[in-house]
């Protein structure tokens, strides 16, 4: 699903025109970026949480070569998904596919 894809959506379902549309998306994903960048945490209650975490310095690999790569130290941003929503997606899944 594309960006494209999720305002088509949301103004489907809310009314607003595609125009009016993309500026909230725009704009939620703007407040999120900018928060992260100030290393504050989003939670939005039943569906999940948005943070920065930081991750270690680590040595990688040239898949190509094989050789081992120096990795440094970084800070990235991580989405941790609420019980609700895992729980909710994972019983459509399930249902859809028809497993157990």
């Amino acid at each position: 699903m594309t960006k494209a894809d999720i305002v088509d959506r949301i103004a489907e379902g809310t009314g607003l025109t595609k125009i009016e549309t993309e500026a909230v998306v725009e704009g939620f994903m703007t407040t999120v970026s900018e928060a992260l960048k100030d290393d504050e945490r989003i939670e939005l209650r039943g569906f999940g949480s948005f943070k920065v975490v930081r991750r270690a310095a680590r040595t990688g690999r040239n898949p190509r070569t094989g050789e081992e790569v120096p990795v440094e130290a970084r800070y990235a941003p991580v989405f941790d998904v609420s019980d609700i929503l895992s729980e909710a997606v994972d019983e459509a899944v399930r249902e859809e596919r028809g497993a157990p």
